[in-house]
Order: structure tokens, then sequence, then C-alpha cells
């Protein structure tokens, strides 16, 4: 079975961001760029299916500029095969224009099995899984956190608040992975040699008149001070004073 994984490049949680002097973008300046999280989970899942099944394919595609193959080979060390570039200089492109270009590289590849992480860190959005099932006109199961593949039905189990949902879908379908599917693995130093000998192919994409404009993007401003209100019990009823007419949280 062929497997597509779709992974995104952001910057390191512990990075310190800064915006851009257009106001809408991130200054990639000191930014350290990782494999995102989530796709993370992704990755050693698709890598776990193989195994269990001891054949197949596992391709690793994303969009991005030439920065991203620093992140497919890394991809490449941890066991997929082989990894799509889909080139483009567009800084943070919208979810839709981004599902369009996936499923235009996905669809000759007759994966039975796309995976993708369940958000990016970066924006968060949550939206690319679903919008590229819908147009590679498969289900999609979202938030993954257990799977079993049984022949050509996969049986998960999501998360949902307050429980876990359990699904039976049939293949091919795409799913979401998030934090608890498994343990990512490390790359060994023999993966990391052998990731160089893999290929990365390119794809210039055009990602076409964007489909939603980002306006602004600012840091959410600094916390104020905190302040001792007084000690003990006669410290309470300015306290709930406090949070009542100055924080409005009662």
């Amino acid at each position: 079975m062929l497997q597509v994984v779709c992974v995104k490049q952001v910057p390191d949680s512990d990075t310190r961001v800064k915006v851009a002097a257009d106001g809408r973008t991130l200054d990639p300046n000191g930014v350290t760029l990782v494999l995102n999280p989530y796709d993370e989970f992704a990755v050693e899942q698709s890598l776990r299916v193989k195994e269990a099944l001891a054949a197949g394919e596992v391709v690793a595609v994303s969009l991005g500029n030439a920065g991203v193959q620093t992140t497919l080979r890394n991809v490449l060390a941890l066991g997929a095969d082989r990894a799509i570039h889909l080139k483009s200089d567009t800084p943070a492109p919208d979810a839709l224009a981004v599902a369009k270009a996936l499923a235009e590289a996905i669809k000759g590849l007759d994966a039975g099995l796309v995976w993708l992480g369940k958000s990016a860190i970066d924006d968060d959005g949550a939206q690319v899984g679903p919008m590229l099932a819908t147009l590679l006109g498969r289900p999609c199961v979202t938030n993954v956190c257990k799977f079993e593949l049984a022949g050509n039905v996969a049986k998960v189990e999501r998360e949902i608040e307050g429980g876990r949902e359990q699904l039976e879908v049939p293949l091919p379908a795409v799913f979401t992975t998030d934090k608890g599917l498994n343990e990512p693995r490390f790359a060994s130093l023999k993966g990391i040699m052998a990731a160089k000998k893999k290929s990365i192919e390119e794809r210039p994409v055009d990602l076409g008149a964007p489909n939603v404009e980002r306006l602004a993007l600012e840091l959410p401003p600094p916390r104020a001070a905190g302040r001792i209100v007084g000690e003990g019990a006669g410290a309470v009823a300015e306290l709930v004073r406090a949070l009542r007419e100055e924080a409005k949280v009662l």
C-alpha cells in the first residue's frame, strides 16, 4: 500500500517570533524551523503501517520555499521512501490554496492512506486535512488517537469532548493525527545516511490568487505586572473586588 504523509515546516515553539515589517507575516530572521509536532505522529503512524504490512511505500509531501527540503530530508531519515517538494515562495498561503496544491499532487499517487497532523502550530487552523479529503472525494477522520488497520478498513478512535469516538472507515481515506496516537521515533545514523540518497522531487506550483487575505498580524499585549492586595483572610474582600471590578472575571 502506498501512503502519503503531508508535512509542514513551522517555527520551533521555543523560538521568539517577531512580526515582519509588512505587519502581516512573521519575520524569518533568527527563527528556527522544524517539522510540525503534530505531523510527527502522522509520519510515525505511516511508518508503523508500512512495517506491519512489510510492504508498501511512504511518500512525504510538503509545500513551501527551498528551505522546506531540510524538513523533508529529516522525514526521509525517519524512514519515508521518497519526497515531493511543492515549491512555492508564497508567504503564509491560506488553507484552501495549500489543500488544492496537495490534492493535485496526491491524485496521481493512488494512495490508500493520506496522513496529516491535526493542525499546524503556527496558524492552528486545522483546516487543510478536511479540505484535502473533500477535494480528493475521500472520507476523513480528524484528531485520531488510536489506529488499527483491518484489511481495507481502518478502525480508529478520535478525541471528542468528554470521551472518545470509535469509527470504522473504508480506504482510501484521509486521517489527521493527535498527540497520544504513538511515540514518534528519532532518526538513526543509518537512516540519516540513507536519506542522503533518497530522492526529493521538485514540482513548482502556482497557488493563484489568495482565497483569504490576512490584513494584520500582531503579538498579544504584554501581561501586566502582578500585585499583592494584602495578606491573610483580610485580603479576601479586596481580592474579590479587584477580580470583579478590574479584571472583570467574576
